[in-house]
């Protein structure tokens, strides 16, 4: 009996120790379940907003907050609120190859591109998710017909000459680009809370009657220029010589003017050196204007028939320049003349 006794309490004892044992293993297993729900409540709750991106919180399909700024929020958990993120990065899109016409009839083909972003403005996000249900290429389709339209609104207000030229002062593409600009950006920040950072043009080709047509305006305008400046050389070699000409007339006349006044200096210099010699001795100054006299009026095929008593011709008979005796005729010498 006592050995079935000590048995019987040994056995006791021993289911005691493995429920003890059972409980704590499934306290820890129980905690640590509500851990892993409560881990996975809070990341289910969390909510990451990286920069250049937004995130807009809906309850039940119904948007009721619009997070901005980067960092971590919360939220309740699935299905109660949902996220749904927006991105706020910069985008450019293009509108390809598109034929337009200018104010002077004529065609082109244009490129034009737009850099568009939706703002960190709530009220500009919810119109962005409103209007194209947050689709960025629904966005860009919508643009590049809005940008289409406006191109061919402002192609049709210049000529084609304001759009290719040789001369780049007459080219106007930056106030294409301006006005187009100005007619995107309103239409779509009003229609889809979008703005607009640049509108350019990427590409400007002309068809084939268009560009015939550009290179005979140009041939023209080339050969305009070439008459006008061919013009202006004449006009300015015209006066080039007309200047030379006036300057030569001037120059000559003041030539002239310093020689005749160099002639008549010299004339009163002989004067006075005649009356000089005159005064200080007649006779000599007589025999030497005689002979002055002679040598002026007779040349080498000279023939005179004159007096040879007369001055100045006396000097070849009496070599005085005096009167000649009375009494005696002097004798001719050889190849002198005879007077009649």
């Amino acid at each position: 009996m006592f050995h079935d006794h000590s048995h019987h309490d040994h056995h006791e004892h021993g289911h005691s120790d493995e429920g003890g044992a059972s409980g704590w293993a499934f306290a820890v297993r129980l905690g640590f379940c509500a851990l892993l729900l409560a881990a996975a409540g809070l990341a289910a709750a969390a909510i990451s907003v990286p920069a250049g991106e937004a995130v807009v919180v809906t309850r039940f399909g119904a948007p009721t907050r619009i997070l901005t700024e980067p960092g971590l929020h919360w939220r309740l958990p699935a299905p109660v609120e949902a996220s749904i993120p927006v991105d706020l990065r910069l985008r450019t899109t293009s509108t390809g190859l598109q034929d337009v016409g200018t104010r002077d009839g004529l065609r082109v083909l244009m490129q034009a591109y737009v850099a568009w972003q939706v703002p960190q403005d709530p009220a500009r996000i919810a119109q962005f998710i409103r209007a194209v249900r947050n689709d960025p290429d629904e966005a860009a389709r919508q643009i590049r017909s809005f940008v289409g339209s406006a191109l061919q609104v402002t192609a049709s207000s210049l000529d084609l000459r304001d759009l290719v030229n040789t001369d780049p002062a007459a080219i106007h593409l930056a106030d294409l680009e301006r006005r187009l600009r100005e007619q995107v950006a309103a239409s779509l920040l009003e229609s889809y809370g979008i703005t607009v950072q640049a509108v350019g043009l990427e590409r400007l080709s002309l068809p084939e009657a268009t560009l015939a047509a550009t290179v005979g305006r140009m041939r023209s305008e080339r050969e305009t220029v070439a008459a006008e400046r061919t013009a202006e050389g004449l006009r300015a070699a015209a006066q080039i010589r007309s200047d030379a000409a006036r300057d030569a007339r001037i120059t000559i006349a003041h030539a002239r003017t310093e020689a005749a006044e160099i002639e008549a200096g010299s004339r009163r210099a002989a004067a006075d050196i005649n009356a000089r010699a005159y005064t200080s001795d007649p006779k000599l100054y007589l025999l030497l204007r005689s002979l002055d006299t002679l040598q002026t009026i007779v040349g080498a095929n000279t023939r005179l028939v004159l007096m040879t008593d007369a001055p100045p011709f006396n000097v070849l008979t009496d070599g005085t320049g005096g009167a000649a005796p009375a009494a005696a005729e002097p004798a001719s010498p050889p190849g002198a003349l005879s007077a009649k």
